[in-house]
């Protein structure tokens, strides 16, 4: 079975991973599966907590989740970045992976979404001379 991203697009998700990180001293994860059986923020909340995300020092970790034969997606925030910022934060990064999504673009709203998370979290989270990358960078991926 040929995997949906090919090295090539995985690694333009990791660049721009890295590209946002430049602006923040937030954690941006990306997580790809095919199927999402029931809400995509539960599922979403599910992986954050497996993938370990709540360890950063800040608590400042966003997870951009995409379940892509079910169609669905979430973005969710530790506890540091909820407390911050209004429950319908991330809904117009979404409506733009959407949108790409809808054009035939995976890879670009994808990217795209994440460089928009590290835009936000910069004025919350703004990057630290100090800063430790606490979380890898790369795609995981479910079944």
């Amino acid at each position: 079975m040929k995997p949906l991203l090919s090295k090539e697009e995985q690694q333009k998700i990791v660049a721009a991973i890295e590209e946002a990180e430049l602006n923040t001293s937030g954690e941006i994860r990306v997580h790809i599966e095919s199927k999402c059986k029931g809400d995509a923020v539960a599922r979403a909340i599910c992986l954050f907590n497996y993938l370990k995300m709540y360890r950063t020092q800040q608590r400042n970790g966003v997870l951009v989740y995409v379940a892509h034969e079910s169609r669905k997606l979430a973005i969710i925030g530790d506890v540091g970045i909820n407390q911050r910022v209004p429950a319908d934060f991330w809904n117009g990064i979404k409506e733009k992976m959407v949108k790409e999504f809808a054009a035939g673009n995976f890879v670009v709203g994808i990217a795209e979404a994440v460089r928009s998370v590290g835009a936000s979290l910069k004025e919350f989270f703004p990057y630290q001379s100090d800063d430790v990358n606490e979380q890898p960078n790369e795609i995981s991926f479910g079944e």
